[in-house]
């Protein structure tokens, strides 16, 4: 049986579609063109959303294990003060994107939740290898507990969210801050997130759609490990689906595309923290690929995924 798009999102998908076509890819570990290329698709398409006048944006700065200053974002509805926050990982395969990438994308969950997000400018790879990115993101999570009275936040009430690479290493911190006796996370909401660094062999019936391809993969994660990507001494901090105790972690929301070249890696992190004892959601959104809702935001089934992550940070 042939797997077919979504029809609303092959739809607004199509001028990208075209536009490949036309082009032949850049080959695997080529991190440079894919950067330059990616990030000015990435902002072309979100460019175009109306970002909500009821967010506020207030600039804040971490420090990181070795001293480096990490810029975040806290976003925040007008007037709300719910007393929950999400520190929040933008997605970019490990090596590109930015805090400016994703802006739209924070203004819109922030708005439609009532939700803050805190966003973190991590450094990434192949400048800044493994651990620089998670241990960024770490201390980011770290300093929003220590400041949580002077945010007006329950420490109880915050979670951990990103998409795709930034889902990754969401994942990763969560596991730091069981391992660590760190803050306490209510939830970890992963966005079609990028786990497992031995996701190297095409699928027929998904490549042929997929916005984040096999190649695309394997360049993400060399940048980020070198030449340990695919090894056996690959640490969990760095590939999540590599932990083998998933137990003690917080509840997770998990989502991606039958079309996503994470799916099958998502949905058997989704079984195993299960299995370990951890409450999980998992939503699988059909004929859709990687990022379906940044480039269709429209479609119906975009409107399903951001209405049920909106509902996931809303139970915080």
């Amino acid at each position: 049986m042939t797997v077919e798009m979504d029809p609303e999102v092959a739809a607004a998908m199509a001028p990208i579609a075209e536009a490949a076509a036309a082009q032949t890819p850049p080959p695997a570990g080529d991190w440079k063109t894919r950067r330059a290329a990616v990030d000015e698709l990435i902002g072309a398409a979100t460019g175009g959303w109306t970002p909500p006048a009821d967010v506020t944006v207030t600039e804040h700065a971490a420090t990181a294990e070795d001293g480096t200053s990490i810029g975040m974002q806290l976003y925040r509805r007008d007037g709300d003060q719910p007393g929950s926050l999400a520190v929040y990982i933008h997605g970019g395969g490990m090596f590109l994107c930015s805090i400016d990438t994703h802006d739209p994308v924070c203004r819109a969950y922030t708005h439609l939740s009532g939700v803050p997000l805190l966003s973190v400018d991590f450094r990434f790879a192949p400048e800044h290898p493994y651990p620089t990115s998670v241990e960024d993101v770490y201390a980011a999570l770290r300093w929003a507990a220590d400041h949580a009275a002077e945010l007006g936040v329950d420490p109880a009430r915050l979670a951990i969210m990103g998409d795709s690479a930034g889902g990754g290493m969401a994942a990763a911190v969560a596991l730091m801050a069981r391992d660590r006796r760190g803050p306490a996370l209510a939830s970890q909401i992963l966005v079609y997130p990028m786990l497992d660094d031995r996701t190297t062999t095409p699928d027929p019936e998904i490549e042929p759609f997929a916005m984040w391809s096999t190649d695309d993969n394997i360049t993400g994660w060399g940048c980020l490990l070198g030449d340990t990507a695919g090894g056996p001494d690959v640490p969990t901090y760095a590939a999540p689906a590599r932990e083998r105790e998933l137990s003690g972690l917080p509840p997770a929301f998990i989502d991606v595309g039958q079309l996503d070249i994470f799916r099958d890696e998502d949905v058997d992190y989704a079984a195993r923290l299960q299995r370990a004892g951890v409450a999980v959601e998992l939503q699988l959104y059909p004929g859709v690929p990687h990022a379906f809702e940044v480039f269709a935001p429209d479609a119906a089934v975009s409107r399903r995924a951001m209405a049920a992550r909106v509902r996931a940070l809303q139970s915080l």
